[in-house]
């Protein structure tokens, strides 16, 4: 009767450790991310220039991610940049190399500018920016006539 209960406990023992075995190995990917930046001008003169200081912060790391940016201008004409880069094309895909970075908006009309800067991975997980920059003229007014708060 021993030698059959140790033969029964060796084989339970062997299942479990078959079963618990497997080839199919978990491994995340797909890591959410933020793109946080420092405070930006809220008014822009007509070619004035807007830096945008941004840090992407990840969840967690996966080397094969690629990082992307696109943007879309709603209102008014400007064009956007990043270091040592020729101005971006509204909608193209542009690659980020590092995860600290700076943007540059200039200004090229009186209008009030609307843009959404959209970081994205190659992995599908997007994470949207929009700034605002009002005209500005020189003695302090807005272009938009609204008038300014003055404290």
């Amino acid at each position: 009767m021993r030698k059959y209960f140790s033969y029964i406990l060796f084989t339970l023992l062997l299942a479990a450790i078959a079963c618990a075995c497997s080839d199919d190995i978990n491994i995340r990917q797909d890591y959410e991310f933020t793109v946080t930046h420092l405070p930006v001008p809220k008014r822009l003169q007509v070619n004035e220039v807007a830096e945008i200081r941004c840090t992407l912060h990840r969840e967690g790391e996966y080397d094969d991610t690629q990082y992307f940016l696109r943007y879309f201008q709603y209102d008014g004409k400007g064009e956007l940049w990043m270091d040592g880069e020729s101005p971006f094309l509204p909608n193209d895909t542009y690659r980020l190399k590092n995860r600290t970075f700076r943007l540059y908006f200039r200004s090229h009309s009186e209008d009030a500018h609307n843009i959404e800067v959209v970081f994205f991975d190659n992995l599908g997980k997007e994470y949207p920016l929009s700034f605002t920059f009002n005209n500005e003229q020189a003695d302090g007014e807005k272009q938009t006539g609204e008038a300014l708060n003055e404290e």
